[in-house]
């Protein structure tokens, strides 16, 4: 069901506090995630009951509001206008920093804190990611099939240059999150993408170019960024222009190619050696934990920390083994969905809930689900997380036999993965075993929600909760 973006952002805005709460907008793929100075204003109760919101998260500093695939983009763009007055812009100015980061000191754990930063770094890299991985696996087509010889070199270029200079968006990224300049963290990053350091040879050995990966260059920005706020406290103004820049990009240049990316090389290889070494001995028993638990790291935001991983392994080998085993929580999602709407079938808001979000999930977007459907009523919640376990141990079982199983990019799942699949034993193999792990959580999911998820207190919850007026049901 569309949703009027203009009217959706406008309900929004004062039941976060206004435009003087408002300290920062942005988006991921179905989150609006503001900053607010202060979260105590927001009524969390009303947000909810505006048509299209999906959900709330409040993560550290992070006030994330979920709209769904699609709708965020629009919304956002929405709610941008509504704080783009000179009054609201001044009023942002007026408000103290102090009482936001006070507030975001006692509301974040250090380890949530670094997650979001790390997450705040890759989340928007992700659509270029996708983009590339899809064209990336639509060449990969061509070229098996021999079809289209003279477009494929051109569709090599394209879909493999992001990857080729990650490193420099890292880098960029991670310096604007950590206080420094920008545009110094991408250029320090960028030492780790050049090919001249194949000329570099440190303590008897030769550097590679992309040597570290994302992890060298998020590394090297991360050491640009100290150097740059150290030069900043005590190089005089006046020479403060020149000698900066200058003293960032050499002395972390240089820590970047004598010592970071030795290490982060060393980091990314254990990274790749683990990842393999756990499907391969461990695979059914890795895909099941992996699997059960990937939903409440979705629902806590925390699922983005593992985009770096992702990436190192793509980045390796072409391929992440994690992300396939990972999606399978997307399908036992859409089962224990699918059973809620067969067992409450005369509830009919919960129904249209479903029958709005089941699109999405099935494409591999589970917010919806878990904020319209199973997080409200509870039980369902888990029993999607049981299904989740049985179809990671289902692909993470054909793992061990080694039949592996990946994705060339981040952020798609579910239906939507099928383009970008790869692995060792052909792209018809690798198709027939995801496929697998999805009828496999569709199934274990339905009959855990059908027959274990809903009870006569969730039935109550949901006509109560989801309908607002108790509602004749049928279930146990």
């Amino acid at each position: 069901m569309r949703i009027d973006s203009s009217s959706t952002a406008a309900a929004i805005l004062p039941l976060v506090g206004g435009p003087a709460n408002v300290t920062s907008v942005a988006h991921c793929m179905t989150r609006l995630r503001l900053g607010l100075t202060d979260p105590s204003r927001a009524d969390e109760e009303a947000l909810r009951a505006v048509p299209g919101v999906l959900g709330l998260v409040v993560d550290g500093g992070s006030y994330q509001v979920v709209l769904g695939p699609g709708a965020v983009t629009t919304v956002t763009a929405a709610f941008e206008k509504l704080l783009a007055h000179p009054s609201a812009a001044d009023e942002l100015g007026a408000r103290g920093a102090e009482l936001r980061a006070a507030q975001k000191q006692r509301n974040a754990t250090p380890l949530k804190s670094a997650l979001r930063r790390l997450a705040a770094v890759f989340v928007p890299l992700i659509p270029a990611l996708i983009g590339c991985g899809i064209l990336a696996g639509l060449n990969g087509l061509l070229l098996n099939a021999g079809w289209l010889p003279g477009l494929t070199p051109a569709l090599t270029a394209v879909a493999s240059a992001f990857m080729a200079l990650i490193a420099v968006f890292v880098g960029y990224h991670t310096a604007k999150e950590f206080g420094g300049t920008p545009i110094l963290g991408g250029a320090v990053a960028a030492i780790v993408a050049y090919p001249g350091v194949a000329k570099v040879t440190a303590f008897g050995v030769t550097l590679a170019p992309g040597q570290g990966g994302v992890l060298g260059a998020l590394a090297a920005a991360l050491l640009a960024t100290a150097v740059e706020k150290w030069c900043r406290g005590r190089v005089p103004e006046a020479l403060d222009v020149l000698l900066t820049p200058t003293l960032t990009v050499l002395v972390a240049g240089l820590g970047t190619l004598y010592g970071l990316m030795y290490a982060a090389g060393a980091v990314s290889s254990a990274i790749g050696t683990a990842a393999n070494w756990l499907l391969a001995t461990t695979g059914a028993f890795a895909g099941l934990v992996l699997g059960g638990l990937f939903l409440p790291l979705v629902m806590l935001g925390l699922h983005q920390a593992l985009i770096p991983i992702h990436t190192t392994l793509i980045d390796q080998q072409g391929y992440t083994v994690l992300l396939p085993v990972l999606a399978m929580a997307g399908a036992g999602q859409v089962g224990a969905a699918v059973a809620v709407y067969v067992r409450l079938r005369h509830n009919t808001s919960i129904r249209t809930t479903i029958r709005s979000a089941l699109p999405a999930g099935l494409l591999g977007v589970g917010e919806p689900l878990i904020y319209g459907v199973s997080l409200p009523l509870g039980r369902p919640f888990l029993t999607a997380c049981a299904g989740g376990a049985a179809g990671g141990a289902f692909v993470g079982f054909f793992a061990m036999l080694g039949d592996k199983v990946g994705a060339t990019a981040i952020g798609p799942s579910g239906w939507a993965l099928f383009p970008l699949l790869a692995g060792n034993r052909g792209l018809g193999v690798t198709a027939a075993i995801y496929a697998g792990g999805l009828l496999t959580g569709y199934a274990v999911g339905f009959a855990a929600t059908y027959f274990f998820g809903v009870t006569d207190r969730v039935s109550g919850a949901a006509a109560t909760s989801l309908s607002g007026s108790p509602t004749p049901s049928r279930s146990r």
